[in-house]
């Protein structure tokens, strides 16, 4: 039997731990719980992925919905309604889900991984080692680091907690001229501010002054003064993590893949973290069983997850490039220079051009396996569109060069026909 270990039972270790049992497979899963009890702030796409990994426990009890204010390039305005995860709930709904897909749970620190050729031994804090033949790296960035990979600019995120009156739950978020701040208050009194900094020019004090100098930038703003109402603040605590963006430079080998913000590791202004975690996690399960029941198809497992994985992390720097971009008042100062420009000059939202598709043969996910298949590559989709609604697109594409359209979807079901014209429209088809 093959023993699979995962390492961090954040949503990303949950969805493959899920989507490992789902296979068949044994799975063990170890993990420090959560200390601080962070909230982050979600759209409906996120909490949509988060269902369809199958972690409903972990959604049940921990969503606030909150209408959003944005105060950005000068510019105020309420955006669509934020949906307010708190992690400590969730994390616990998380292992209620697990335990009840069968999946072993280990509480514990990782003290170090010595990974060979066949297997792994997780030494863990208090207990004896543990032998694995596939390892699930998902510690997030607390993973090791496998080298130099892709990094954006040095970026850090303090994150102050504090207690106080109930109100009503909301949230916010404001661009300054070093940075960018998000605020949160829930209904029981917990408010949170986010202030996040780049590390070079920020100038911060020492750890034993920071609380201070956190309340004092927090008292010149206009926005968190009105937004939180000048209460005191008591039991004010302070969190530092780091939030540069980070692109692993190998994700996957024989009989290991890194996954989530192992992976790749995007800038929280898009509010996608969890999202692009998840992305890179719900194919990690094929791709792993490709690994281990397919050998003959390794190499192309590989590709598939480190294509992927490369792509998504663009595509989000590149979203964030374009907020950072959207603030003009202060775009000569480091924060704002260096965050507008950073990764490349690659526009985020190529504009479709049918003419310009391309047919090749690329990585696919087909029966629980990675396969490989005839793929349409578009502006949006680089790597590649298999099918739509069931209809491989490829042969679709081929035919609507030379021949009519109504005779080429001909064959399809209402509901195919009506999915897959769609699409074309999308990339420009002009029928």
């Amino acid at each position: 039997m093959t023993r699979i270990v995962i390492l961090g039972a954040g949503p990303a270790g949950a969805a493959v731990a899920l989507g490992l049992r789902r296979l068949g497979y044994t799975v063990t899963l170890i993990s420090e719980w959560r200390r601080f009890a962070a909230l982050e702030g979600v759209s409906q796409r996120v909490l949509e992925a988060l269902r369809g990994a199958g972690l409903h426990h972990g959604l049940a009890q921990a969503i606030l919905p909150s209408q959003r204010q944005v105060n950005w390039n000068g510019q105020q305005h309420a955006q669509n309604v934020e949906f307010l995860l708190d992690r400590p709930t969730f994390d616990r709904g998380l292992r209620e889900d697990l335990r009840g897909a069968g999946v072993e749970l280990i509480e514990g620190r990782v003290l170090s991984v010595h990974s060979a050729a066949t297997e792994h031994r997780i030494d863990i804090d208090g207990r004896e080692p543990l032998i694995a033949d596939f390892l699930v790296e998902a510690r997030g960035r607390q993973a090791p680091a496998l080298g130099k990979g892709l990094r954006g600019p040095e970026t850090v995120s303090l994150l102050n907690r504090w207690q106080a009156t109930p109100g009503i739950t909301a949230s916010a978020v404001e661009s300054l001229a070093d940075g960018w701040a998000w605020m949160a208050r829930r209904a029981d009194g917990q408010c949170y501010w986010q202030w996040t900094v780049d590390v070079a020019s920020a100038d911060l004090p020492g750890k034993s002054q920071l609380l201070d100098y956190c309340r004092q930038r927090r008292q010149a703003s206009l926005l968190a003064q009105s937004f939180f109402g000048g209460e005191p603040e008591v039991d004010l605590q302070l969190h530092a993590r780091s939030s540069t963006a980070i692109l692993n430079p190998q994700v996957c080998g024989e009989n290991w893949i890194r996954i989530g913000d192992a992976a790749m590791a995007v800038d929280p202004l898009s509010g996608n973290g969890i999202f692009q975690s998840l992305s890179s996690a719900l194919q990690a399960p094929t791709v792993i069983n490709t690994l281990l029941r397919k050998p003959e198809r390794r190499a192309l497992a590989q590709r598939f997850h480190q294509q992927r994985v490369e792509q998504l992390f663009l595509r989000f720097a590149r979203i964030g490039r374009d907020f950072y971009a959207d603030e003009q008042r202060w775009q000569d100062l480091p924060f704002w220079q260096a965050r507008r420009q950073w990764p490349d000059a690659e526009i985020a939202h190529a504009e479709a051009d049918f003419q310009a598709l391309r047919i090749e043969r690329a990585p696919v996910l087909r029966d629980g396996f990675v396969d490989e298949a005839e793929v349409v590559i578009t502006a949006d989709q680089p790597l590649g569109i298999w099918h739509v609604q069931g209809v491989e697109l490829a042969p679709l594409v081929r035919r609507l060069r030379s021949e009519p359209a109504g005779q080429v979807l001909a064959g399809l079901t209402v509901e195919q026909g009506r999915m897959v014209r769609s699409w074309l429209l999308g990339q420009g088809f002009k029928p």
